[in-house]
């Protein structure tokens, strides 16, 4: 009855069943979900959970002693604060760019470059490349509204665009630093950050090109209406598609609201290959100071909240300050964005108690023993590690924790780095209900949780084995040693 992988079943009977048999609101299957899985949690297993995670002894007992609503407030908490304001505000950026025709300007002007035909291609591998130096969940809130407004433009086509946005920005996730999870892997095996940028890039080029045809495949057999939306009414976009190109807004002006927090969250993201608390500090004055603003400026909510100033500033001008309309769409906005963070969060308390019954750790017990190569291991335990809690970069953190203790890894035949690429592909199985981006794609792009199990999770389940065949191939033919 305590044992991680029974209590897991019983997480996912609940959240699942609940949502799609029951029609629970998801927040609710999800706390749900939560609830009853911290109840059969022990106490033993979330102290040892804390000390694992390198937690002091007195602080691990005193996590075990919580009550199970403070542990769930807790995790709900944590979530809550690395996506509510990102969430807030790139809401605010996609209503007002829709609002203010810019998104409706971008979609003109790429038309104008790719045609009509090669529209989705570019939204794949364009959120590839944004995906580099901006977290997933950020490329996604920056790219929906284009696809809105492409979607009426071209008739057709809201999945196979949707699906090219979280595909090409989930596969630069997870392979290309800067990111969290590839950042610590190029630490913890030791790979060096140029080898996994460039091997990174051009597995994830492979993955998202593999992954476009399941795309194509999976919206014309199921075909995903734009469905109006409290943030984005189908009236709205269509009476903002009529307009003439001498009312809207410049193009320069229109991307503001993306280039903003891209450009500062990749600068400083850069930083980072330049400059080290050590090196920094043998700096002249000035050259400190402008490397502080540069990060102050790209910490991702500030970058955000700078890019929903420059979105309320361009709607403002198009209202031609109406203070009402602009005021109206603000709350429309906010609106659509609490039910997201809300729904988030709950996924993310529902992760967090899956994580406290050690379910990592037993995972990692029963694959110890497999007689297997160690790229296709890498590749699985990850893979089982995502798909039972839920974070790609806990599980990569993970993986990466099991196999670079391993005796053998110093005598293996071919680079570390391949070992590393089978564990960021690894990542991307099985987004479902315990993964925050699962719901963050299902709201912020209006389809139900049916759509996104159907076409979103077998999508990057399908990229994620790609890589691996492409990586065990390269390790055979180029080992790097």
């Amino acid at each position: 009855m305590t044992d991680p992988i029974f209590i897991l079943f019983i997480g996912v009977l609940i959240v699942v069943g609940g949502i799609i048999g029951l029609k629970l609101h998801p927040f609710l299957a999800l706390l749900l979900g939560a609830f009853v899985v911290a109840l059969m949690t022990p106490a033993s297993a979330i102290e040892q959970f804390a000390l694992a995670r390198g937690s002091a002894p007195a602080a691990a007992l005193a996590l075990s002693k919580k009550s199970i609503g403070e542990r769930i407030a807790t995790e709900f908490g944590s979530t809550t604060g690395k996506i509510g304001i990102l969430i807030a505000m790139a809401s605010i950026i996609g209503k007002s760019m829709l609002e203010s025709g810019a998104a409706e300007r971008i979609v003109r002007s790429l038309l104008n470059v790719t045609g009509i035909s090669r529209a989705p291609l570019s939204f794949l591998f364009g959120s590839f490349f944004l995906g580099i130096p901006v977290f997933f969940d950020t490329v996604f809130y920056l790219m929906v509204p284009l696809a809105k407004a492409m979607t009426l433009r071209l008739g057709k086509n809201y999945l196979l665009l949707v699906l090219c946005i979280t595909a090409g920005a989930a596969m630069a996730n997870s392979l290309v630093p800067p990111t969290p999870g590839p950042l610590f892997l190029i630490s913890e095996m030791q790979i060096p950050i140029g080898m996994m940028m460039v091997g990174g890039t051009l597995v994830g080029l492979v993955t998202v090109a593999a992954g476009y045809p399941f795309a194509v495949w999976a919206n014309r057999k199921w075909p995903v209406p734009l469905r109006d939306s409290i943030d984005a009414r189908l009236e709205d976009i269509q009476n903002l598609n009529a307009r003439q190109d001498q009312d809207l807004p410049s193009l320069w002006f229109s991307l503001l609201p993306i280039l903003i927090p891209l450009v500062f969250i990749s600068a400083d993201a850069s930083l980072d290959s330049f400059f080290d608390s050590g090196s920094l500090a043998a700096q002249p004055v000035f050259t400190q100071k402008s490397v502080g603003f540069i990060r102050f400026l790209g910490e991702k909510n500030i970058a955000l909240i700078l890019g929903a100033m420059a979105a309320l500033l361009l709607l403002v001008l198009q209202k031609k300050g109406d203070r009402e309309a602009v005021s109206t769409s603000m709350q429309a906005a906010l609106m659509s964005a609490g039910i997201i963070i809300l729904i988030t969060a709950a996924g993310g308390a529902f992760g967090g108690m899956l994580q406290q019954t050690g379910i990592s750790e037993r995972i990692a017990e029963l694959t110890q023993g497999y007689q297997m190569a160690l790229i296709p291991l890498a590749f699985l335990i990850t893979a089982v590690v995502r798909t039972a809690q839920g974070s790609a970069t806990v599980a990569m953190i993970t993986a990466s924790g099991i196999l670079s203790g391993m005796s053998n890894i110093g005598h293996l035949e071919y680079h570390q780095l391949y070992l590393g690429l089978a564990i960021a592909c690894g990542s991307k199985l099985i987004p479902w209900m315990n993964d925050s981006g699962f719901w963050i794609v299902c709201k912020m792009s209006n389809l139900t949780e049916q759509e996104a199990l159907k076409t979103f999770s077998p999508l990057l389940t399908i990229m994620g084995i790609v890589g691996l065949i492409v990586i065990v191939i390269a390790a055979s033919l180029f080992p790097l040693v």
